[in-house]
């Protein structure tokens, strides 16, 4: 993100200029449709379009196309992407990171901590780009619930930690959990 710049509503793809949707809600509705099984790719793919910039005369491969500019550039949570290298220049292994949010799956908690910071998220749909969502995501404060049950999800214990404080995170770590994720068990001892 960078403050000098303007909020992306355009782009250029085959050499025409299209407009687009970056509104936060909007970039969850594709969410939703992505992660539809009751769709077809095609049908996925036409409606995230449609969604992103409208209706287009452009064929299922160049829509395919589009998605994954539109994905890779102004989607995807900016972050060091970069690999790590080694000093000879060798790609150094990357440790496999542990799921902590699920934007759909935490909705509640996520609209919580933004009213904790004053921004109603219902108030701000249509006008909340997808860029400064992000950025607010990322930078709740320590103290928001969000921030907490990621805290929680991420808590690991430490050896000579008493018994009883141990069963208590582990009970909030089950309570707050996202579905799917198996979470390995450490002996109490």
């Amino acid at each position: 993100m960078r403050l000098n710049d303007p909020l992306v509503t355009s782009f250029s793809f085959c050499e025409k200029t299209y407009p687009i949707d970056l509104a936060f809600d909007n970039v969850l509705d594709v969410f939703d449709v992505l992660a539809d099984k009751e769709l077809f790719s095609k049908q996925k793919i036409d409606l995230v379009i449609e969604l992103l910039v409208g209706e287009t005369d452009l064929s299922l491969s160049e829509k395919l196309d589009m998605w994954e500019l539109i994905r890779s550039k102004f989607i995807l949570f900016e972050g060091n992407n970069q690999p790590e290298i080694d000093e000879l220049g060798n790609e150094l292994p990357t440790k496999p990171t542990k799921k902590s949010l699920d934007i759909v799956y935490d909705a509640k908690y996520i609209y919580a901590s933004f009213r904790q910071i004053g921004i109603n998220l219902f108030a701000e749909q249509g006008k909340l780009s997808w860029q400064e969502f992000q950025a607010l995501l990322e930078s709740l404060p320590d103290d928001s619930i969000m921030q907490r049950i990621i805290q929680i999800r991420n808590w690991e214990p430490q050896k000579g930690m008493d018994a009883k404080e141990k069963r208590r995170m582990r009970e909030l770590q089950r309570k707050y959990a996202l579905p799917n994720m198996l979470r390995e068990e450490d002996d109490d001892e």
